[in-house]
């Protein structure tokens, strides 16, 4: 007589996942991009919204022609919005997305047998 020990449920199977120490390195590979560079942008776009309220003689200085400071500091909150999304692109493409493919393919192997 043999008794087959039953497998594990898909929940229990992604819980051990989620409290596994490669779970916790992908998480920690997310944050160290994540919380800085969102803190940083929020700052930046901070610095823009206090400098269009309280400095309007510095943002109003024409540069070239009527291309003033406030416009080019408000394109620049484009180019950087759009600099950040590349580099996070290949920040995930080298840190992040390895991990999470080592464990999908781990859960997958799991889900086989």
């Amino acid at each position: 007589m043999t008794t087959e020990v039953p497998a594990p449920s898909s929940t229990e199977r992604y819980l051990a996942v989620q409290q596994s120490a490669e779970f916790g390195h992908l998480r920690s590979a997310l944050r160290r991009f994540v919380f800085p560079m969102t803190a940083a942008f929020f700052v930046w776009y901070l610095l823009y919204v206090l400098l269009s309220a309280y400095a309007r003689g510095f943002m109003g200085v024409k540069v070239v022609g009527n291309i003033n400071v406030a416009l080019i500091l408000g394109l620049l909150q484009f180019a950087s919005t759009f600099l950040i999304a590349w580099y996070y692109s290949r920040y995930a493409a080298q840190k992040v997305d390895p991990l999470a493919d080592e464990i999908r393919a781990e859960l997958e192997r799991e889900g086989a047998e």
